[in-house]
């Protein structure tokens, strides 16, 4: 059995030495990681923002000009709540249980609180690089020219921190992988098609509009397109980021409390 008691919790410098550790096994991976997470934001503004954009002559119930100003916004977030999805189910679940990287790395100093903590910032850097790039396509597209578009993608970060750290908390108590699948097919994607990036959520029925303004996508998604788009107020950017925030927040204390549980037997 390996012990976490530690005399400290948690570090700076015990983050730093993770995320270098991270950093260090991404450099052989990340081309290949970027461009996919690239080309879905892309493939989805084009199809649907441009395509089936095209056939919409009316957007006055938007707010946009045009779909694509609609719809290039909303995928930013949804996107990064997709990306830390996955990240959180599988790829965690190896790390703590198949590959066994995070029991060899409790055998150092670090602690499992600090191990918790990088794991999810990690998954959040991961998320803000993909969207960082794709904000640079909608600025190719003329879609962000708000000068506050640059703080949209901080907006997708939060986004997926607020599915990462929930997720890599439930992760850290299973032993098989049966219940990922169900939790992309029964929750991430109808969040991602009832988001509000797509469409407003003030067209579904009253149940699923409150359902979908309950979830944390649906205030990453209008976080995101206030601030690409240069309308959103500041009662509404504090409101959207303080209840992303919470959802990190109550999702970490989770994280922490399940996989010191986790490594520690």
């Amino acid at each position: 059995m390996i012990s976490t008691t530690r005399p400290r919790w948690l570090t700076i410098t015990g983050l730093r030495h993770f995320l270098e550790h991270q950093f260090i096994r991404y450099r052989a991976t990340w081309r290949s990681t970027v461009i996919s997470s690239l080309l879905f934001p892309i493939f989805f503004l084009v199809t649907i923002g441009f395509g089936l954009g095209s056939q919409i002559d009316d957007t006055s119930s938007l707010g946009t000009t045009d779909y694509a100003s609609f719809v290039g916004p909303g995928v930013l977030a949804t996107v990064a709540m997709l990306q830390a999805g996955g990240l959180s189910l599988w790829p965690t679940l190896g790390a703590i249980k198949w590959e066994g990287t995070y029991q060899a790395a409790l055998a150092t100093p670090l602690t499992a609180a600090e191990l918790a903590t990088g794991h999810i910032l990690w998954i959040g850097i991961r998320v803000l690089v993909g969207a960082s790039l794709y904000l640079s396509v909608l600025v190719m597209f003329g879609i962000a020219t708000s000068p506050l578009a640059a703080l949209a993608p901080l907006a997708a970060a939060l986004t997926g921190l607020a599915f990462a750290a929930p997720l890599s908390a439930f992760t850290a108590t299973r032993e098989k992988d049966s219940s990922f699948g169900p939790i992309n097919r029964v929750g991430l994607t109808p969040m991602f098609l009832f988001s509000g990036a797509f469409f407003p959520v003030s067209q579904l029925p009253d149940t699923v509009e409150w359902f979908s303004r309950a979830m944390p996508v649906w205030h990453g998604v209008a976080l995101s397109r206030g601030l690409i788009t240069g309308t959103i107020g500041w009662f509404g950017a504090v409101g959207h980021t303080a209840y992303l925030l919470l959802w990190i927040l109550v999702g970490w204390l989770f994280a922490v409390r399940t996989f010191t549980a986790r490594l520690s037997s």
